[in-house]
């Protein structure tokens, strides 16, 4: 990862719902992911808020979905992950699973 690209937690969780979700990753679908998967009640501005950073980033690219008869006729940004963002996620995957390699088997299990 380049010099100044660092994901916070809140970055890479977005960045992982938005992966895990694929063609639906639009900001309700991403930020109800969060908060079933991670336990993280945000508002829809804070998950947009890291969406356009993310992009900013080069980590998303975004696009105009169609409109649709359920959303009054408007049409939903949808969010994909770019290659660059796939890199980012296995580089901070292999930094977290580092560190949980390196702790006692011991502590671990609970058994401290």
């Amino acid at each position: 990862m380049q010099k100044g690209s660092y994901l916070g937690e809140l970055e890479e969780l977005i960045l992982l719902a938005a992966a895990s979700l694929g063609e639906n990753a639009y900001g309700l679908a991403i930020m109800e992911a969060l908060n079933e998967k991670a336990k993280r009640n945000l508002s829809l501005s804070a998950v947009h808020t890291v969406l356009y950073r993310l992009e900013e980033k080069g980590l998303l690219r975004s696009e105009m979905g169609g409109a649709t008869a359920e959303r009054g006729g408007r049409r939903k940004r949808l969010f994909k992950m770019t290659q660059y963002g796939a890199q980012a996620l296995q580089e901070n995957r292999e930094v977290r699973e580092s560190f949980w390699s390196s702790i006692s088997l011991q502590w671990q299990g609970g058994n401290l």
